[in-house]
């Protein structure tokens, strides 16, 4: 049978009809397995067949786009059609936070959590005006590349890979961890043991191919997570009588949350137990749609946005997704396009946090499970599942035998996974979603992975330390960089060292305070020379993160900027520095300036051939 070839104008003319052709034999799997349900076919054994499912089929498109050239394997030979690139940004993107935690953040966090979205949202809006057409219009393979050409000097090249090293690095851990929390529920395995399974899936997609591979399995990808979000709100809106449009009409559940909360006590402390404790668990304290009153809580709330915005338009993994476009025009194509697949969801996670909260607490609901005898409630299937591997606990504090809103213990980090079992939809469902969360963790994982490995075979192997190295020597070294970064991340997220939301905030906050000044001056200050540049990654990064580790260690945060936030300190120091020095030091030639000035023209052909 002839190989099935995944380049060329032919292939990249039946896009439409290849992924259609997909999508109908997802929706037929799905059927398929919701007729099983009926006959008789366990929960487990469904959710198994989800993941194994999806994994072959995205393992099946990543070794079919194996490759051993260079530019397929750094920027899928700069081919991929706008519509198709911003189903792949937006799967990228939208990574285990954006599927898994960022409902469970506003059912938990309630107003304030919205902040995430405007921000993710937001964000594209700066990656459209400020980098993806000018970075595309230089032509190079990383962001690296970008910042040690535009600045010049093997020093200048080597700090933007750190701080790439250190912001992705931080981003790949939470896919990991959201990867092992799928896992271990859909297979009923340890999360530590959970990791490794989802690493194993992420590492077919994107050691063999690279960018190629991960383009094509991402757009899958997308197709399967869009259709998991998306169906549970639906079913729900109108399970409840909210109608079909549940991104418009859950304003009335809302209204239902506010009266509930008063009923049931939202707001008490946790009830505490003596010899019994849980980590990483919490009960809900925090009104859903009441924001905090005040200066500060107004200030706390621009400042996560921000934070949100201006890492977005500094992640590596999401602007080196505009070097696979045909031409400058279609990267600028792309960015809207993404911003549309990706306000799909984002549109939908308010809704989706609002019916999930009111399964539970409305009485006149079948589901709920807040003021019910807690011996019924501890026999429910779904709490049983998720509290065996640690994930929801339930106590009789005040030993009344009904449950409280403070005695029924729960991570964020769950609430879209088990949204189907709260509201009693089929099993079917859960399996959907947990196939869909899966597809989110990891295409936003092989993007990261393959941005590292990426920014350490080229921008630091070939440009710094062999840069006569043969192709086939430089692509083994970036899959075996692959493998060992994966590794290390798999290990880190296994200790549990923060939740994915908190994991995703930090690795924006590195972006941001080390990446974004010398990229956005990089474009629009001719005057920008390398030691500013470096000034800027430096102190930006080194800021930033003494920062961090100084709230973490009980320092009182400056003007509200807790650990979330410490993004604004460091872009802040990293804006300052790289001025200063900028201007203190001799300007760049005026073969750099002459270069810079062509850039910001987003249209023609490359500044530089990125072949080499």
């Amino acid at each position: 049978m002839a190989r099935i070839s995944f380049e060329g104008k032919s292939f990249t003319d039946n896009l439409p009809k290849i992924y259609g052709i997909y999508t109908g034999g997802f929706l037929a799997f799905f059927a398929l397995m919701a007729v099983l349900e009926q006959f008789g076919l366990s929960a487990d054994v469904i959710g198994i067949l989800f993941i194994a499912f999806t994994i072959a089929i995205y393992a099946f498109i990543g070794v079919l786009s194996r490759t051993m050239q260079v530019e397929a394997y750094y920027v899928a030979g700069r081919s991929v059609p706008p519509v198709f690139n911003g189903m792949a940004t937006a799967a990228d993107w939208m990574s285990g936070a954006s599927f898994v935690a960022l409902a469970g953040g506003v059912f938990m966090g309630g107003h304030s959590y919205m902040a995430f979205i405007v921000g993710w949202t937001g964000g594209y809006v700066l990656v459209a005006t400020l980098m993806a057409p000018y970075l595309r219009k230089f032509g190079c393979y990383t962001v690296p590349d970008f910042i040690g050409t535009r600045y010049g000097g093997k020093l200048t090249r080597f700090f933007a890979v750190v701080v790439l090293f250190v912001a992705s690095f931080t981003y790949v851990t939470a896919q990991i961890n959201a990867t092992g929390t799928i896992a271990a529920r859909a297979l009923n395995i340890p999360f530590e043991v959970g990791v490794w399974f989802g690493l194993a899936g992420i590492l077919v997609c994107s050691m063999l191919g690279g960018m190629r591979a991960v383009t094509w399995t991402q757009v899958a990808q997308y197709i399967v997570l869009i259709i998991a979000y998306l169906l549970p709100v639906f079913w729900m809106s109108i399970a409840q009588d909210f109608g079909p449009l549940p991104q418009f009409q859950y304003g009335y559940a809302v209204e239902r949350i506010m009266e509930l909360e008063q009923v049931v006590g939202v707001g008490a402390p946790a009830v505490a137990i003596e010899g019994r404790s849980f980590p990483g668990l919490s009960v809900l304290t925090t009104l859903h749609a009441t924001p905090a009153e005040g200066a500060m809580a107004a200030w706390k709330f621009i400042s996560l946005a921000a934070c949100m915005m201006i890492g977005t338009a500094s992640l590596p993994h999401i602007l080196m997704r505009y070097f696979t476009t045909p031409s400058v025009r279609a990267a600028r194509t792309s960015v809207a396009w993404s911003l549309f697949f990706i306000f799909l969801l984002y549109f939908t996670a308010p809704a989706l946090a609002t019916f999930s909260k009111l399964q539970l607490l409305d009485p006149n609901l079948p589901t709920a499970i807040i003021g019910q005898p807690i011996a019924d409630v501890l026999a429910l299937e779904w709490v049983q599942k998720w509290s065996a591997i640690g994930m929801l606990a339930v106590a009789d504090g005040n030993a009344d035998g009904i449950l409280q809103i403070n005695e029924f213990f729960l991570r964020a980090d769950i609430i879209v996974l088990a949204t189907p079992e709260f509201a009693g939809l089929p099993y079917v469902i859960s399996g959907l979603v947990a196939a869909g969360g899966m597809a989110a963790a990891m295409s936003t994982a092989d993007g990261l992975l393959l941005a590292i490995a990426n920014a350490l075979s080229h921008d630091l192997y070939f440009k710094i330390v062999d840069p006569k190295a043969e192709t086939k020597k430089r692509l083994l070294v970036a899959r075996i960089l692959l493998l060992v970064i994966g590794a290390g991340g798999a290990i880190v997220a296994s200790m549990k060292l923060t939740g994915i939301l908190g994991a995703v905030a930090w690795a924006f906050c590195f972006a941001m305070s080390g990446l974004f000044f010398p990229l956005v001056l990089g474009v629009w200050w001719k005057r920008a020379n390398r030691q500013g540049a470096i000034a800027g990654m430096v102190v930006g990064l080194g800021v930033g993160w003494w920062y961090l580790i100084a709230v973490r260690s009980g320092m009182d945060p400056w003007i509200g900027l807790d650990h979330l936030r410490f993004g604004i300190v460091g872009a802040t120091a990293s804006l300052i520095s790289m001025v200063v020095v900028s201007l203190v030091t001799p300007a760049p030639d005026e073969e750099i300036q002459r270069m810079v000035d062509e850039v910001r023209i987003p249209r023609g052909d490359t500044i530089i051939s990125a072949k080499s």
